[in-house]
């Protein structure tokens, strides 16, 4: 017997830890001969069906999500033109819509609903179906649909040597538990019953494994790490202690964090760690109350916001907050508000999600208000009882600009002085991104820089030549090149005099190899110069010096 189980990731960089899964679920179910091949969605579907056409496989699985769904399903159609092999799907997008998967798609044999290992693993072992829990298939005609299923045993490890010759740097992935606590209603993660926990010192060796593999990130993909805050301070002290010997400096470890249950000695703990090492997700939402209640996330707002802030205040932690768009009796007020909240946090990012009706969703099932939305994957809302296509796509413009100017951190002094001077930072995205839409589009970051210097430079409110000073500071410290654009340059003898005094002196001089590049402000008697060695690992930006002129 011999199974190929496929997948497709969003890029190269990602790695899938599923197909691996079901390989030691395979190993340890049955005798089969079992491969695994990963591509992405951005490779020609003729090349990737001519990769698994190159043998000839007794079973071909796919792990099916949003992003690779249609693709799945199209190279799906042309397998079975040219062969008998047996196909079995399974994953997120297709667990909770197995008949429907299955009557629309002639050519499968299988889909699996909920974890994978064991009931693959036997389907490789010639079971018969009807005997093997979550899988869904044919019979005389009728599909048999099973429920997702939950194991009860911890899964066997994915952490073969196999594995990590095939990871070759990319972003690493672990669970150390499996499920959810909470169940919000736009999410699939607590569908099956509570969270299990792994056990901590495999957890740990694997982590050590991962650490020493060659990748620069590796994702903790627990739903809630920190749902056992004990468990969760132990992992983060095992990392912090072990950085920079058993794990090399230069990983970082992603954790996702419910927010309102960070207690102080978590925070004690995450202070210890080496700035760069450990970053921190912790989704929002909202801050509407009526909606955060509507989608089972009853929150403590203020203990939350408090939080977020401690964390961020430690400096040591890049930290991720997430707001959801669409969401019910979420108005385009509401998110505004929303919005200015989340802002005023100063996360290093603020993700603007829109909301995606899954399948098996509890919104998707029992929608509250009226929704229309994209029937193809990702299932996105166009709009709702409460917010409108339009507004929604307004905010698409928004969530653009924001991304160029908050979250690329190009543009930190220049987002800080414009925060100070709008009462609602909304409304200053809203402006910029109306103005771009009046502009040509512009693709280098020196045409965007000098969009926003025409823009902010008009507002009533705003200092022009303190805004170039920002946008000065912020285009030599984001920006190893060190070269501003030619509207930001001034030309001054002033400039090359003070380097030359600075390259006299041993504790200014220019390190070998270092390039340095440097303006005056006009705000202020000074020369600003910044030094490309080593930027600051939680911001990724250069230190800038001041001299006095």
């Amino acid at each position: 017997m011999k199974v190929l189980i496929c997948t497709l990731n969003t890029k190269y960089v990602h790695s899938s830890l599923a197909p691996w899964c079901l390989k030691s679920g395979v190993e340890m179910y049955s005798g089969a001969e079992c491969t695994v091949y990963e591509s992405t969605i951005n490779e020609d579907t003729d090349k990737i069906f001519d990769s698994i056409m190159s043998e000839s496989y007794d079973i071909i699985a796919f792990c099916v999500y949003i992003w690779n769904k249609e693709k799945i399903l199209s190279l799906c159609q042309k397998i079975r033109e040219c062969s008998k092999a047996t196909i079995v799907l399974g994953g997120p997008e297709v667990s909770y819509n197995a008949s429907e998967i299955l009557e629309k798609n002639p050519c499968l044999d299988y889909v699996i609903s909920g974890e994978g290992e064991e009931p693959f693993g036997r389907i490789c072992n010639g079971e018969n179906a009807e005997n093997i829990p979550g899988v869904s298939y044919r019979l005389n005609g009728k599909i048999i649909e099973k429920p997702p299923y939950v194991a009860e045993n911890e899964p066997p490890t994915p952490y073969t040597k196999e594995y990590f010759e095939a990871l070759k740097g990319r972003i690493a992935y672990i669970e150390t538990s499996r499920g959810c606590p909470y169940s919000c209603a736009f999410c699939l993660s607590g569908r099956c019953g509570g969270v299990r926990f792994f056990d901590t010192e495999k957890a740990k060796e694997n982590i050590l494994k991962l650490a020493r593999s060659g990748t620069k990130t590796v994702k903790l993909v627990d739903r809630t790490f920190n749902a056992d805050k004990k468990r969760a301070r132990d992992i983060f002290s095992f990392i912090i202690d072990n950085y920079g010997s058993k794990i090399p400096e230069g990983v970082c470890f992603h954790f996702e964090l419910e927010g309102e249950i960070i207690d102080e000695e978590t925070i004690e703990v995450l202070s210890g760690a080496r700035a760069g090492a450990i970053q921190v997700e912790i989704g929002l939402q909202s801050f509407n109350e009526h909606t955060l209640d509507a989608i089972n996330r009853r929150t403590n707002i203020n203990l939350l916001c408090e939080n977020i802030r401690k964390i961020v205040r430690l400096g040591n932690i890049h930290t991720h907050i997430d707001l959801i768009a669409g969401l019910p009796y979420e108005d385009i007020k509401s998110f505004e508000d929303s919005f200015n909240r989340a802002v005023r946090l100063e996360p290093h990012m603020l993700q603007l999600g829109f909301l995606k009706l899954l399948h098996g969703s509890e919104l998707r099932e029992n929608p509250i208000g009226v929704y229309e939305f994209d029937e193809k994957p990702p299932y996105e809302v166009c709009s709702t009882s409460y917010i409108s296509r339009d507004e929604l796509l307004l905010l698409h413009k928004i969530e653009d600009v924001f991304e160029k100017v908050y979250n690329s951190q190009r543009f930190p002094y220049t987002v800080k002085y414009l925060h100070g001077l709008y009462g609602s930072p909304f409304n200053m995205y809203k402006g910029f991104a109306l103005y771009l839409d009046t502009k040509e589009q512009r693709s280098t970051l020196d045409d965007f820089t000098q969009c926003m210097y025409e823009f902010f430079s008009n507002q009533k409110q705003v200092n022009k030549d303190y805004l170039r000073d920002c946008l000065a500071m912020d285009r030599l410290s984001t920006n190893r090149m060190g070269a501003l654009p030619e509207f930001l340059k001034i030309h001054s003898e002033l400039i090359k005099k003070t380097l030359n005094q600075l390259e006299g002196n041993e504790d200014t001089k220019r390190r070998d190899k270092i390039k340095r590049a440097a303006t005056v402000l006009k705000t202020s008697k000074e020369l600003i110069y910044v030094d490309y060695d080593a930027p600051d690992p939680v911001t990724g930006r250069f230190e800038i010096k001041r001299v006095k002129i």
